[in-house]
């Protein structure tokens, strides 16, 4: 089996005290099979039921264990950066802690993982919720396709192992859950080399999604509307001064 030199493994935690233990464990018992150096870091981005106390038992029993908390929830997207500056391995392997992805899946990530591999991206084989959040997630994807020129299979497929040295280029903004969106898009147009691996998807098990409710879809499509001038127009528009000016 292929090893890398060392990774950090996180997970964004809000509200998954259900979870988060298996999530933690499957992915101390996985990381030993493909690397020697390796570190598990959780962000509890403001859980209000028993999320925090699961993680103190955790960072007790498994001293790779490390746990960032915010006191109170700054959402998906600041958890994401949270996890992401606080790595300190050469790659950092990322999914939710909701337990929709199976984190000894990381092996076959770990498999595509070539000389010139920068990120490797999960794809889902077959998507388990229910039927609405399919139909929108469908709708969703080939919107945000079109609209930011995406050419991976799965934009919003959160299981991803990247190199740490991407995030030296590539700065996020998000606190929301237009963070994959902003991730993917900068890295793709900085020309770093993807890989594309299919992943299993579960029903959720324990909670519910933070995402689909109305407030929430109103928000985040608002949030995708200035995503998309920042990222496409405004970008533009400041390299167009940048000429200008010289």
């Amino acid at each position: 089996m292929k090893k890398l030199p060392s990774i950090s493994a996180f997970f964004p935690a809000f509200n998954d005290g259900g979870t988060i233990p298996s999530m933690v464990i499957s992915v101390v018992r996985t990381l030993p099979k493909v690397t020697d150096d390796y570190e598990v870091v959780v962000v509890n981005d403001g859980s209000s039921d028993y999320t925090a106390e699961m993680l103190e038992e955790l960072d007790r029993l498994y001293p790779q264990v490390r746990i960032v908390t915010h006191p109170r929830n700054k959402g998906y997207g600041a958890a994401l950066r949270s996890g992401f500056s606080s790595a300190t391995k050469e790659w950092i392997f990322y999914t939710d802690g909701d337990g929709q992805y199976d984190p000894r899946e990381l092996v076959n990530l770990v498999e595509a993982v070539r000389e010139d591999t920068d990120i490797v991206n999960g794809f889902k084989i077959e998507r388990h919720d229910p039927l609405h959040r399919v139909i929108i997630g469908r709708v969703y994807h080939h919107i945000v396709r079109f609209m930011f020129g995406f050419r991976l299979r799965d934009v919003d497929c959160d299981f991803r192992l990247i190199r740490r040295k991407v995030f030296d280029e590539v700065q996020l903004r998000s606190t929301s859950g237009t963070i994959c969106l902003e991730m993917v898009k900068k890295m793709q147009d900085a020309g770093f080399k993807f890989e594309e691996v299919p992943v299993h998807h579960f029903h959720r098990a324990y909670g519910k999604s933070q995402f689909f409710n109305f407030p929430r879809l109103v928000r985040t499509a608002t949030q995708l509307v200035t995503l998309w001038w920042d990222l496409l127009w405004g970008y533009s528009l400041a390299k167009i001064r940048a000429r200008l000016k010289s």
